[in-house]
C-alpha cells in the first residue's frame, strides 16, 4: 500500500529529477517552444519538494492536491495550469484515504488525465504531454517500471509527430523531428514514480 509519505517522496524525487533536466528539457523547448519548459517546472517543483516537506499533509490525496496548487501558483504558462490539474484531480480522485493501492492510484492518476483533456482540448497523438501519460497510466496496473517504460516511449514516439496542440503547433510541420518537451518531463514524473517506490522497498 501506497502512504503519504511515499507520494512526498514522489514529489521530491520528481522534483530533483526536473532539476537535473532543466537544461535538456528547455533545449527541447527551444526548438518548438517558449524556451522556458525546464526553467518553469524546474521553479515549480522546487515549491512543490519545499511543500509537501514543510506542510506534510497525512493522506495520498492531500499531499497531490498541495503539490497541484503549488505549481498552478507558481509556474507561468501551460505547464502550471497542466500539471497542477494533473495532480490536483489525481488527489482528490483518491480522497481522503490514508494508503491507496496501485490499482487505486492508476484509477486516481487517470482522472488526472482525464481533467488534462479537459483543461487542453489534446488527446494522444497531438503531440503533448498525453503522449506520455496516457500509455503511462494505462501500463500502470503492471507495476511502476511498465508505466515508465511506457512513458518514456511515448515521449520519444513525438519525435515524427506534427503538433496539434499548444505553442508547437503554430509551427505546423516544423514541429515534425522534434521530441515533445511536455511529453519529456510527464515521462520524468513517471520515472520517479518508479524510483520512490524503488527507494521505499529499499
Amino acid at each position: 500500500m501506497l502512504d503519504a509519505d511515499f507520494f512526498r517522496r514522489w514529489m521530491t524525487v520528481a522534483a530533483a529529477s526536473i532539476d537535473r533536466e532543466a537544461d535538456r528539457l528547455t533545449a527541447l523547448d527551444s526548438a518548438i517552444g517558449d524556451a522556458d519548459h525546464g526553467s518553469n517546472l524546474q521553479r515549480g517543483f522546487r515549491a512543490v519538494a519545499a511543500a509537501v516537506d514543510k506542510d506534510a499533509p497525512d493522506t495520498p490525496g492531500g499531499v497531490l492536491t498541495l503539490a497541484g496548487r503549488q505549481l498552478i501558483s507558481t509556474v507561468g504558462g501551460a505547464s502550471g495550469p497542466l500539471y497542477g490539474t494533473l495532480l490536483r484531480r489525481t488527489g482528490k480522485a483518491l480522497g481522503d484515504a490514508t494508503e491507496v493501492d496501485l490499482e487505486q492510484l492508476a484509477e486516481g492518476l487517470r482522472a488526472g488525465v482525464d481533467g488534462l483533456m479537459t483543461l487542453g482540448g489534446a488527446a494522444p497523438g497531438d503531440k503533448t504531454m498525453l503522449d506520455a501519460l496516457v500509455p503511462a497510466v494505462e501500463a500502470l496496473g503492471n507495476g511502476f517500471a511498465a508505466a515508465r517504460a511506457a512513458a518514456e516511449e511515448g515521449a520519444v514516439a513525438t519525435v515524427p509527430l506534427q503538433a496539434r496542440k499548444g505553442r508547437a503547433s503554430y509551427l505546423g510541420e516544423r514541429s515534425i523531428g522534434h521530441q515533445d518537451p511536455g511529453a519529456t518531463s510527464s515521462a520524468l514524473l513517471i520515472a520517479a514514480l518508479e524510483e520512490a517506490a524503488g527507494t521505499a522497498e529499499g
